[in-house]
């Protein structure tokens, strides 16, 4: 009788087994998910207001905006949109300050003023990004020609996010104290809205501000993540016409001219030396001949041809040797050549910013700032991969010297071939990124931004 109670004592040991294993797995897997719950920190509940602002507000915005780009210093319907954006939050707005730029000025009591400001021009590229909401706009340009437009660098995502952080701002008013500067910029593309903009009286009209934001979206960053370099954050960039002169002459009789083309050449070739024999092995530059322009025939030998360069450095000691460096190159090519001081080659610096340098203090504060209230895992650190240039500089590193705080945030877009698809590069036609979690994160992380300098005792 015992062997036979035993041997069915086992029997349902045997049969239950599997699910006392279910029953344990499960009351295990409820109390991880518990304490998971119970651990997990709440979003920042402006990270929660701009969440909930996104599908209302800031996706039909960013679209209408990518879907109709205006060029640089043509941003006529552009800046009244933003305007009439800010104006519907009750922000003071003034237009047409350096051409087409606007600027919206929100007073809260006293305190500092904080400039935030968004560019607003797109590029002459012709859009093959494959969204329902491209472009299919064109546009004459500054120089009367008519040109395809398109949204190519993600400024529609930067005056979504000026309209997105002053709308939390004024949602938040009561946590701080001071004075919003908002402004649309135009020109960015061109290197020239900045400074047309404090040459129109910027800082005498609406004040100096006290510090100085800016963010730019990134295609070749995970969506949603956020760069903020404590020193350098753009190169400088000079964009140089180049005029060489010479003695025209049939192309049979070559002993009777000055070939300009051969001038030309030889200097696109003597400038390479400068990076590598003229700057110190440790600094950055680049010089890139990005257009060569000469003659009009097979037979005949032109008298002139004209260059276009674009110049880079990460300081502005290198910077100032690269131009001298290629002005000295330049003329000594003409010296070679015979020719007179008459037909010395003509330099113009047609378009230039200076570097681009964050202040390291203010770096450090509001990165600070920003981990504490959307998580650490947001900001991660990265090296600049190459010389983009950003004339941002203009409003922080004049006789003012405005510290000011320039970050990255990632808008890398789901690729529908697969990881492996190249990233559309910025200026390309194929440029496009992820809204939602560039936008939700961006709108975040500069209200926290503001917030953080304009905060109440």
């Amino acid at each position: 009788m015992l062997i036979n109670k035993l041997k069915l004592h086992a029997t349902w040991i045997k049969i239950f087994r599997p699910f006392n294993l279910v029953v344990v797995s499960m009351l295990f897997s409820t109390h991880l998910s518990a304490q998971t719950q119970h651990s997990a920190v709440p979003k920042h509940p402006v990270q929660q207001a701009v969440e909930r602002d996104y599908p209302k507000n800031l996706e039909p915005l960013f679209k209408h905006f990518h879907k109709n780009p205006e060029l640089s210093f043509r941003e006529f319907k552009t800046a009244k949109r933003l305007a009439k954006e800010l104006r519907q939050l009750g922000v003071k707005v003034t237009e047409g300050v350096g051409g087409t730029g606007i600027v919206g000025i929100y007073e809260n009591g006293s305190g500092p003023t904080v400039l935030v400001r968004a560019d607003m021009d797109g590029l002459p590229v012709k859009e093959d990004s494959g969204l329902k909401y491209a472009s299919q706009m064109t546009q004459k340009d500054i120089n009367g020609k008519e040109m395809p437009v398109m949204h190519a660098c993600g400024h529609d995502m930067h005056m979504t996010a000026l309209v997105g952080t002053a709308r939390q701002l004024i949602a938040h008013k009561k946590q701080w104290q001071g004075r919003l500067m908002l402004i649309g910029q135009p020109a960015e593309e061109r290197l020239g809205g900045a400074k047309a903009m404090l040459a129109d009286g910027l800082y005498e009209k609406f004040g100096v501000p006290d510090y100085a934001l800016s963010l730019h979206v990134s295609s070749g960053i995970p969506a949603g993540k956020i760069i903020m370099q404590p020193k350098l954050a753009y190169s400088s960039a000079d964009n140089i016409d180049i005029t060489f002169f010479g003695v025209g002459a049939h192309g049979a009789s070559p002993h009777q001219s000055v070939d300009p083309i051969l001038l030309a050449s030889n200097f696109v070739i003597d400038i390479q030396s400068i990076i590598s024999r003229n700057i110190n092995p440790l600094e950055a530059g680049v010089i890139t001949v990005g257009s060569f322009h000469g003659g009009f025939k097979h037979n005949i030998i032109p008298d002139k041809v004209k260059l276009e360069l674009t110049v880079r450095a990460n300081n502005e000691a290198v910077r100032a040797q690269l131009l001298a460096s290629i002005r000295r190159i330049a003329k000594g090519v003409a010296i070679t050549a015979g020719l007179p001081d008459s037909h010395f080659p003509q330099i113009d610096v047609i378009e230039s910013t200076p570097v681009t340098n964050n202040n390291p203090s203010l770096v450090t504060r509001l990165k600070h700032a920003i981990s504490n209230a959307l998580g650490e895992e947001i900001l991660i650190e990265r090296q600049n991969k190459g010389m983009g240039a950003e004339d941002f500089a203009y409003f922080t590193q004049t006789e003012h010297q405005v510290p000011g705080a320039y970050f990255n945030v990632g808008g890398q877009p789901t690729m529908d071939n697969g990881v492996n698809q190249p990233v559309p590069a910025h200026h390309s036609p194929f440029f496009k990124i992820e809204p939602q979690s560039s936008l939700i994160n961006g709108v975040s992380a500069m209200t926290i931004a503001v917030l953080e300098l304009l905060k109440t005792q």
